[in-house]
């Protein structure tokens, strides 16, 4: 069920990347492959609780272990490109459409998986 969530998350970037067209969006495709590359990792991060899904569209470390920070810091900068892209494409600003993600995001969590609220609480999904 978690892979679905991570699948749902690169489809949606995908789309997004299609959606923009390449001429707005230089190397969609490359980040298209490293997202796809590191979802293993995230899955198993998100599922030990190492990592939720803070309100700005970001990936955040939960507590003190930041194991494979390398991973996170590197989805969080395509996500970044990505939002900047759509961004740039709406006439928007990238933390707008980061906090729209998010949203989405926090609708599709799974029970179990860390969130933070629009307050910056952070909680486990029931």
């Amino acid at each position: 069920m978690r892979t679905k969530l991570f699948i749902t998350m690169v489809s949606f970037f995908l789309s997004i990347i299609l959606i923009t067209g390449a001429s707005a969006f230089a190397g969609s495709e490359k980040i298209k492959a490293r997202m796809k590359e590191r979802l293993p990792v995230l899955k198993v991060l998100k599922a030990e609780g190492v990592i939720g899904e803070n309100n700005i569209g970001y990936l955040e470390f939960i507590g003190g272990n930041q194991a494979k920070k390398s991973v996170i810091n590197a989805e969080n900068s395509d996500r970044e490109k990505v939002y900047s892209a759509i961004a740039k494409q709406q006439g928007t600003t990238v933390d707008l459409v980061g906090k729209r993600r998010a949203t989405q995001i926090a609708k599709k969590v799974k029970p179990g998986q860390w969130i933070q609220d629009q307050r910056g609480k952070w909680y486990q999904k029931k």
